[in-house]
């Protein structure tokens, strides 16, 4: 066998061709490798390129003025490209990123000059970055000084580039950067430092803020404002050395004094109105938090500031009268709505939020006491009773059966004394106990409990206890009965909001539910008898010269709850005052004296702010008034003026 010749069969190796497909899979592993990392390049772009941060909510009064701020964890008001001065991206650009609008996002000759530094000082000496770079680093990127994360960052901020204008990287820029004191964004800043519009910023302002990003704890201005200053001298002498400003105007921006505001960042101004805005808005949004919303209310934050005033100028009050009250238990609450469309136009839900969160106008269970008689009395106007109609204001033992016990239950006036018969109107006017119990007895306690219902009332009691307001209710939601006498007997729904704007600007608008549930007519009779109320009767001390004012005391048993709701003609001003615990307040603390005198604070210094409120009642159609007694009297065909003959058949019908 020639093995020689075995060997020289064999195929020859084409070492060429072998290398050049080397060469080819390693090009393709490469290619491979390239796109891989150019995908995940541009899916990490694609963050910035849709950008969608998470902005701040926004509360407003009825009048546009800031109510409050309401974010997560980062506090950013978003400013389109037209709203940024041209002088702060100069600003921006003269000490950031002088050739911004030229590069491609990666500036070759910086990055140079950058690398010959660094290996000099064999460091990280100094950073190249553009502002297409820093955004990336700052909104995709750890701040990590490495290799691969370099690369990656200049990688990115080529994407970006190709995909952005110079004005929406800009754009990007300003309102993601963080300004210190928790300000995330420019216009944040300004309107947090300065509480200025940005366009409104005076040159050297533009400076101040825009040397704050590169350290800005220690540029913070609230924290060091000579630093700040020189800082923003620097931002200006550099703007002057490229020929971006006159000497002139660097000279009187240097020499200018800018008055810097430490606010809090939420800036909320009527704490408990805006926690049942947000409780609210929570309801239809879940992202209320991060939505960048503008929330309309219809809170008047003048009447808001008067009525926590109010509320405290009767606390000091009550503690004047009684040294010795709990002030860690002793509260109270001011809701104030408008009677035409049921805007809450100011809610204090508690003396302190900072020591009590708790809003007791919203979520506190209160029993009204005699307070809730003016809806007793209008169901008996109703049935045709008329306001000098006579009612019996005299004991009675009434027996109840239970359970197989039987109770006796004996109600007595506050007074300790019996008036004999008393008409309705008086009945009402000196808050008689007796004389209310006899005439539910009269009129029918399933009509009472009947009619209630309808009005809106919930567990109401089956019983005559209703007759001295057993329920309980809150401050916010016991309004808006109130504010059924003052509207010609529509019922309103309070609301909070009125209007919801998202961050593109599309809006929703809330109206309130309204339902006529009392005739107008009948309604004037009780406002009537509600004035002389406060005119004679337990709510003197809500008298106010110049303006009708009807209303109603109420104090629940053993001095719980001190309550006066009043109306006038515009507005219903619900005032309560308790403990917390539901122990009772002193002996002196009744609704005709501890509620009244905060009802008249707030309503004499109201007019002052609002010379153009109604001062009297309009008269419905279909009420008449005559001379009864020798005084003028209302009455309406229902509820006409009763003859001598009615009045005799009341004296004999007496109950006993």
């Amino acid at each position: 066998m020639n093995i020689e010749n075995t060997e020289e069969q064999k195929p020859k190796i084409n070492k060429k061709r072998v290398i050049l497909a080397l060469l080819a899979a390693i090009l393709a592993i490469f290619a491979v490798f390239a796109v891989n990392i150019y995908q995940n390049a541009y899916y990490q772009a694609y963050g910035l390129i849709n950008y969608n941060p998470k902005l701040t909510t926004q509360f407003f009064d009825r009048n546009g003025e800031l109510v409050a701020n309401y974010f997560d964890d980062e506090n950013r008001l978003y400013a389109e490209f037209e709203e940024i001065p041209y002088r702060m991206v100069e600003a921006l650009v003269a000490v950031e990123d002088t050739v911004f609008f030229e590069h491609s996002g990666v500036n070759v000759e910086a990055i140079l000059r950058a690398l010959i530094k660094d290996i000099i000082k064999m460091k990280y000496a100094e950073g190249a970055s553009t502002l297409t770079q820093q955004l990336v680093k700052n909104t995709l990127l750890t701040h990590k000084k490495t290799i691969k994360r370099k690369l990656t960052e200049a990688l990115i901020a080529l994407i970006i580039e190709r995909n952005l204008t110079k004005e929406q990287i800009m754009e990007r820029y300003l309102n993601h950067i963080y300004f210190g004191h928790g300000y995330y964004g420019v216009r944040t800043a300004a309107e947090g430092y300065f509480r200025k519009p940005l366009m409104q910023l005076s040159l050297k302002e533009i400076a101040m803020l825009v040397g704050i990003p590169r350290q800005p704890n220690s540029y913070d201005p609230t924290k060091n404002l000579n630093l700040t200053l020189a800082r923003a001298n620097s931002v200006l002498n550099r703007m002057k050395t490229l020929g971006w400003i006159s000497e002139e105007e660097y000279n009187n921006a240097v020499a200018e004094e800018v008055i810097v505001y430490n606010d809090t960042l939420s800036k909320n101004q009527a704490p408990y109105a805006v926690d049942e805005a947000i409780r609210e808005a929570n309801a239809l949004y879940d992202d209320v938090r991060s939505g960048g919303y503008k929330i309309y209310l219809g809170i008047d934050l003048k009447t808001q500031r008067l009525a926590r005033e109010s509320l405290e100028f009767g606390y000091q009050k009550i503690l004047e009268r009684y040294q010795d009250a709990n002030t860690s238990v002793l509260n109270g609450a001011i809701v104030v709505l408008d009677n035409f469309n049921g805007d809450i136009l100011a809610l204090v839900g508690g003396h302190n939020y900072t020591q009590s969160e708790f809003n007791r106008a919203v979520l506190a269970n209160r029993q009204l006491g005699s307070s809730f008689k003016p809806f007793l009395y209008q169901i008996a106007l109703d049935s045709g009773y008329s306001t000098m109609d006579l009612i019996p204001d005299i004991s009675r033992v009434y027996v109840e059966e239970a359970a197989n016990e039987t109770k006796e239950w004996t109600p007595k006036n506050i007074e300790g004394n019996f008036q004999g018969l008393i008409t309705i109107k008086d009945a009402l006017m000196r808050s008689r106990n007796l004389a209310t119990i006899n005439l539910v007895s009269s009129v029918g306690l399933e009509t009472v409990h009947g009619e209630l219902t309808k009005m809106g009332f919930k567990n109401v009691p089956k019983d005559l206890s209703i007759s001295l307001g057993s329920l309980g209710m809150s401050p916010l939601e016991y309004s808006k009965f109130y504010g059924m006498f003052a509207n010609g007997g529509v019922l309103i729904e309070p609301k909070m909001i009125k209007k919801i704007v998202n961050r593109y600007g599309a809006e929703q608008l809330f109206e309130s539910e309204k339902k006529q549930i009392l005739d107008a007519a009948q309604n004037y009779l009780m406002i009537d008898m509600l004035k002389a109320v406060v005119e004679s009767g337990t709510g003197r001390g809500a008298h106010v010269n110049g303006i009708e004012i009807a209303g109603k005391t109420g104090t629940s048993n053993n001095n719980v709850d001190a309550w006066f709701c009043g109306i006038s003609p515009d507005i219903n001003v619900m005032v309560w005052y308790g403990n917390d615990d539901n122990t009772p307040m002193a002996a002196s603390e009744v609704g005709g004296r501890t509620s009244t005198a905060p009802f008249a604070y707030f309503i004499q210094n109201y007019i002052k702010l609002y010379p153009e409120t109604r001062r009297k009642f309009p008269v419905p159609k279909g009420v008449t008034k005559s001379t009864y007694n020798g005084k003028e009297e209302y009455f309406t065909a229902k509820s006409p003026l009763p003859s001598a003959s009615r009045t005799a058949s009341a004296a004999d019908n007496i109950l006993f």
